[in-house]
């Protein structure tokens, strides 16, 4: 046999025996004289059978299935479809970089799968987690390599455990053989740099960077392991390098419910990288439990405390605002606060104000919902300014009227107030009586900006002013002047009548009416002779009438027959008529001849 040959044949008889040439720190190789101290494992005591420890050199009988050597074995054929047998290395804690390395075979001579070959990593006695490799089927009559590039150190611990689970068509063999640590990077597996913390407030996505250094396949599965089992795919997965590289993992919006511990995986038929487990910290951002208080309020202002000595939710606060807005308003404001009381300014009298307190934390979204409102309303202010647009829509005789412009809120200042309408008129007697005024205020009715005032005298000068009030104020118009219409005058006063009689003609004086009610344009005099002493004079006699101007107040009757009573009217007249006759009774003086 040559040289070439026989180094074939040997390499060949050291891979079909599952031996390797670098030297481990730990391990086991299963063989008889392999070191005890080196190799220690458990039978799992939550699985359904133990796996079986075979030494084929030692057995006669064993089938041609199965390869030579020593190592741990389950024959599928001998156990129920889903059963399992767990096997545990011992718990390690490392402080360099390192390597679990170990050989299986899963084999049926029909090709069938005996079943499901797993391994999980667990660490510091914590939940199994999903497996961080495993493989399925039928892969031939021979032995095959995996790696485990583990990231996790001292002080922190981990523990490696297979399971293998039987098929349903429960035939074949799944064998494990030299599960070894070495003191050196995997070669086939990639070793992941520590995974930081990520610290997110509730309702922000959270991303978490996994860089890893080695050898990745390109049907490399990259994932995202949640310390309970759960797993997420990357999103991206970005080469630095030909032997560097990142995958980003975002998570959605998360919760409170979502703070846990998480890990990177990356899984391929040649091994696995398991990073460190790293905390997603989920804040949720502060609010306060109290409403502020209110300390002072103004007409256009509220002064307030703000109450924010208990919080809901995470700290540290690193900023405070003072959100408002008026009760029936769509819009609202925000001011940041650096006191522990403010004053909001420039506010609306009389208006209803909800006032809450924003409080935030470090990071993006650290901004809480507001806290409990205050709800408080401003006092009224003054009115803006007196009525304006004051004027008459309608003028008559004894009424009059009135409009003005439209009351608003930004003219009262405040939703209780009160229009008043205040007015004043002289009297005089027509016949230079005493004269007096007449004053008095009416309240108007609220949303109403025309008023008609009755039982005027007419043709006068109606002086009217506005006055508008609410609690804080009061605010009067100017004085303007109306003059009434004219209307029929008033009757003249019979006891202004003055008269002197003679025997032919009768002398007659009067007086303007007490309430002339417009322009005297004339007087109208009528007489006649009702009775007489002389039987030779028809009674009654024909009526006559007289016209006089209007500062005429007096006549002189002539042409009269003596002894004779005359029955005489005066009245007044305006360009709306004649007024009410004074009338009198006159008798001539008998004639003495």
């Amino acid at each position: 046999m040559n040289t070439c040959a026989f180094l074939l044949i040997l390499a060949v008889q050291i891979y079909a025996d599952g031996i390797e040439g670098p030297t481990a720190a730990a391990g086991c190789t299963f063989d008889e004289d392999s070191d005890p101290s080196l190799c220690e494992y458990t039978q799992g005591d939550e699985d359904d059978f133990d796996w079986q420890l075979i030494r084929t050199y030692n057995s006669p009988h064993t089938t041609t299935d199965l390869l030579r050597g020593s190592y741990m074995l389950v024959n599928a054929s001998q156990h129920a479809a889903g059963q399992r047998a767990q096997l545990l290395l011992q718990t390690l804690s490392e402080n360099d970089t390192h390597c679990v390395q170990f050989s299986y075979f899963l084999y049926s001579r029909d090709g069938h799968s005996p079943g499901a070959l797993r391994a999980f990593v667990r660490v510091n006695n914590g939940p199994l987690g999903s497996p961080v490799w495993n493989v399925s089927g039928s892969h031939g009559r021979q032995w095959h390599q995996v790696e485990l590039a583990v990231s996790t150190f001292w002080p922190n611990e981990y523990q490696v455990l297979f399971e293998a689970t039987v098929s349903k068509e429960r035939r074949g063999y799944i064998g494990m053989d030299d599960i070894l640590l070495l003191n050196y990077p995997c070669y086939k597996a990639p070793h992941f740099s520590r995974l930081g913390d990520v610290e997110v407030n509730a309702g922000q996505n959270a991303t978490f960077q996994c860089v890893a250094s080695g050898r990745a396949s390109e049907t490399e599965k990259f994932l995202l392991e949640r310390h309970s089992g759960d797993l997420s795919p990357a999103n991206s997965v970005k080469h630095l390098s030909h032997r560097r590289f990142v995958a980003s993992f975002q998570l959605e919006a998360v919760t409170r419910s979502e703070q846990d511990l998480y890990r990177c995986v990356t899984q391929s038929s040649r091994g696995s990288g398991v990073s460190n487990f790293a905390e997603l910290i989920v804040k949720v951002p502060p609010f306060p439990i109290a409403p502020p208080q209110l300390l002072r309020a103004g007409s256009t202002y509220l002064i307030i405390q703000l109450n924010t000595n208990s919080i809901l939710g995470d700290g540290p606060i690193i900023r405070k605002e003072i959100e408002y807005r008026a009760s029936q308003s769509p819009w609202s404001e925000i001011h940041g606060v650096n006191m522990v009381t403010y004053k909001l300014w420039h506010l609306d009298p009389d208006t209803e104000y909800h006032i809450s307190v924003l409080l935030t934390r470090p990071g993006e979204g650290g901004t809480g919902p507001p806290g409990p409102p205050l709800i408080s309303r401003t006092k009224c202010a003054e009115p803006m300014r007196a009525l304006r647009g004051l004027t008459a829509t309608e003028i008559q005789s004894r009424q009059l009227s009135l409009q003005w412009e439209t009351l608003a809120y930004n003219l009262t200042r405040c939703h209780t107030y009160s229009v008043s309408l205040c007015y004043r008129y002289s009297t005089a007697g027509g016949g230079g009586g005493h004269n007096t005024t007449v004053r008095e205020c009416l309240a108007v009715e609220h949303n109403t900006s025309r008023f008609t005032l009755r039982d005027l005298p007419p043709y006068r000068s109606i002086h009217v002013r506005l006055a508008l009030s609410n609690p804080e104020g009061k605010k009067e118009g100017r004085e303007v002047s109306f003059q009434t219409d004219e209307d029929i005058p008033g009757g003249i006063a019979p006891e202004s009548l003055t008269f002197t009689p003679l025997e032919d003609m009768i002398f007659l004086k009067w007086e303007e009416p007490v309430e002339p009610n417009g322009l005297i344009t004339q007087y109208e005099i009528s007489y006649q002779s009702i009775e007489s002493s002389d039987p030779g004079i028809n009674v009654p006699g024909p009526r006559r009438t007289v016209s006089k101007l209007r500062n005429e107040t007096y006549h002189m009757f002539s042409n009269l027959h003596p002894g004779t009573t005359y029955l005489i009217s005066v009245r007044a007249r305006t360009a709306k008529g004649f007024g009410q006759t004074a009338l009198t009774e006159i008798t001539t003086n008998i004639s003495v001849r």
